[in-house]
């Protein structure tokens, strides 16, 4: 188990992705699947109340010990921290108030943003286009390992360190890999994060602050939530780029493990998913499904077959217009 994992490359293919030809199949085969596609009623209330709770969790942490501190940021905040992340995954394909008002799930997703503690909504929205569009495209989609970090995490103990450290990774990797332009939406995202961060250390003090990087650090790294970053596409079976998963984490994670059902129909919202699969079971009860994202932690660490290599890889033609 210490020796290099078997990849030393990508899985490189020479065919689109799957989901763009489902997608139209489907739609032909089940017509009332378009009805899935309207805003979720719930999340905007769903998220208010996730906020709210964060904020009160940080005036309760004030006179708390350091390590009670950092239990609640791991045990609760990070659950919390990580489920705002999905939530603002969600807002960014307009599912909190339709795509007509675009600009409304934009500000939410920064309001959504608040509990993190570092600029993140905007960003994300940006590059999240990508992966849907360019699915494992060589130097679009961000969520691809670099080689770099394929070459250098091939040990159990180097591929547990790398999840642990997945909200560097990810925050970094786009910056190297596909650097776009800052916006005026990502300035305003910052500016009011560091507003928010500032207001709540001059109230409270530094635990609070150090409550809420906590949680996001702990909570999008080494913790059970996390496995849904591995589950989602690494390849687990040879020809199989995306996996869905159908347990109970999905009521905490806005069904984010439905991830077949949402490449394949990415408008519709996390509350629908499961409709999609009712509605069509055909195209989803044969595939390969991961059944618990701490085993495929597990499995990810100590099976040398698996680590940053195992993602399926191809060059894409650019697209003229965006989604």
């Amino acid at each position: 188990m210490g020796n290099c994992a078997g990849r030393s490359d990508f899985e490189w293919v020479y065919t689109d992705q799957p989901h763009t030809q489902r997608r139209k199949e489907m739609l032909a085969k089940y017509p009332a699947i378009k009805t899935l596609m309207r805003p979720d009623p719930n999340l905007k209330w769903t998220v208010l109340g996730m906020v709210l709770a964060q904020f009160v969790a940080c005036y309760l942490v004030r006179g708390l010990a350091w390590r009670w501190l950092l239990f609640w940021a791991y045990a609760f905040g990070g659950c919390v921290n990580h489920s705002l992340t999905l939530a603002i995954h969600d807002i960014s394909h307009n599912t909190a108030f339709g795509t007509c008002r675009a600009a409304y799930n934009r500000w939410f997703a920064i309001f959504a943003n608040l509990p993190i503690g570092v600029p993140y909504a905007s960003s994300f929205k940006k590059y999240h286009v990508d992966h849907h569009r360019y699915l494992g495209g060589d130097g679009l989609d961000v969520d691809v390992p670099t080689h770099f970090e394929g070459w250098l995490f091939c040990t159990p103990a180097r591929k547990l360190l790398w999840l642990a450290l997945q909200p560097f990774f990810y925050s970094l990797r786009p910056l190297c890999v596909n650097p776009k332009t800052v916006t005026r939406m990502e300035v305003l995202n910052a500016l009011l994060q560091l507003a928010v961060d500032a207001a709540i250390f001059a109230l409270w003090g530094l635990k609070p602050m150090a409550y809420l990087l906590a949680s996001s650090f702990l909570g999008l790294g080494l913790h059970p939530i996390s496995g849904h970053f591995v589950a989602e596409h690494y390849m687990f079976l040879k020809g199989h780029e995306t996996y869905s998963y159908y347990g109970p984490l999905n009521w905490i994670t806005f069904n984010v493990g439905y991830h077949v059902e949402h490449h394949d129909f990415p408008s519709i919202p996390g509350c629908n998913l499961p409709l999609v699969r009712k509605i069509a079971p055909e195209y989803y009860d044969h595939l390969p499904q991961h059944h618990s994202w701490v085993k495929v932690l597990w499995d990810f660490v100590f099976e040398d077959s698996l680590g940053p290599y195992a993602r399926v890889k191809r060059v894409c033609k650019l697209a003229e217009d965006g989604l």
